[in-house]
């Protein structure tokens, strides 16, 4: 017991652990919160998209020596209205305007890097996290950035909620369908940039993804599944971090956590999961056959009067 409780608290010893609890405990709650319309509505590949859209606006930014959050946003932000304007169209459907946009996006800090000789490490642990590298500008921001996102989502929950899974009763009832869509395009973009000292750009699509679809197999309800989908990627975070730390590996492990965590509760959910899914199944089949057997037998001990 004494050397589980040294695995977690000798660690903190140092700031750098310290801080980094703070980012993964943000990264997590923002992400399981956000990601639930991620799950609900369909929208990973936009996530994946959006995920690699800042990437051009990081390059650029770091190049220039200014900062990443403001590269990255606005790149998210264009990017955002373009497929949001252009999947208006009646010719050009949503994933074909996410692939054009998210593919030209993508190339585009290709190209900004192969243009530099300067590429360095740094620009690196961007795409791949750096955890245990976040400093206490960083800690700020993703304060301000994951408040300003969960905000947002309280203030427009029920708009959010109707425009995500009733387009036609949102439209009746005067709300912006086409704003909302922007503003939850928005709050995803923001939240992947609060995420990507944790785990990086490449994997921050799990982090949206993941928790939440943990989630989902355990809840059909909303805001409770908000609230799961929070603490598993709160939990996935921290135990991913000393898992970091104590192995000396890259922050991909907050994602193999959270990875492990939906494959249990995948096979183990009460309701949902596979395996208690087939015991239920095979304890009915069980008692529809005893009930047969016993009817049986019964009809046999006192067949019918002629």
């Amino acid at each position: 017991m004494s050397s589980v409780v040294e695995w977690f608290s000798d660690p903190m010893q140092y700031a750098f652990m310290r801080r980094a609890l703070v980012e993964v405990v943000v990264m997590g709650s923002v992400t399981g919160v956000i990601g639930t319309y991620v799950v609900l509505r369909g929208l990973s590949f936009i996530g994946d998209a959006l995920s690699h859209a800042i990437f051009p606006g990081i390059v650029a930014a770091f190049l220039l020596g200014h900062s990443i959050f403001w590269g990255a946003l606005i790149f998210g932000l264009l990017t955002s209205f373009a497929i949001g304007v252009v999947s208006t169209s009646q010719r050009v459907k949503e994933d074909t305007a996410i692939g054009v946009f998210f593919a030209g996006a993508f190339a585009l800090g290709i190209v900004l890097i192969s243009s530099s000789h300067n590429f360095t490490r740094d620009l690196a642990s961007f795409l791949f996290g750096n955890v245990l590298g976040v400093t206490h500008q960083d800690i700020v921001l993703s304060l301000v950035v994951g408040a300003g996102v969960l905000v947002a989502i309280a203030l427009f929950y029920k708009e959010l909620l109707i425009a995500s899974f009733d387009r036609v009763a949102a439209q009746a009832m005067g709300i912006r369908v086409f704003w909302m869509d922007m503003l939850l395009l928005l709050l995803i973009t923001l939240t992947i940039i609060v995420s990507l000292r944790a785990v990086g750009n490449i994997l921050v699509l799990a982090m949206l993804v993941t928790p939440a679809a943990a989630a989902r197999q355990l809840t059909d309800r909303l805001p409770v599944m908000m609230l799961l989908s929070a603490a598993i990627g709160c939990l996935s975070g921290i135990i991913g971090l000393f898992v970091s730390f104590h192995e000396d590996v890259a922050g991909g492990t907050i994602v193999l956590v959270a990875t492990v965590t939906f494959m249990l509760v995948w096979l183990f959910s009460p309701q949902h999961g596979l395996v208690m899914t087939r015991l239920l199944r095979r304890r009915l089949a069980d008692a529809l056959q005893a009930e047969s057997t016993v009817l049986y037998e019964s009809a046999q001990l006192h067949p019918p009067r002629q």
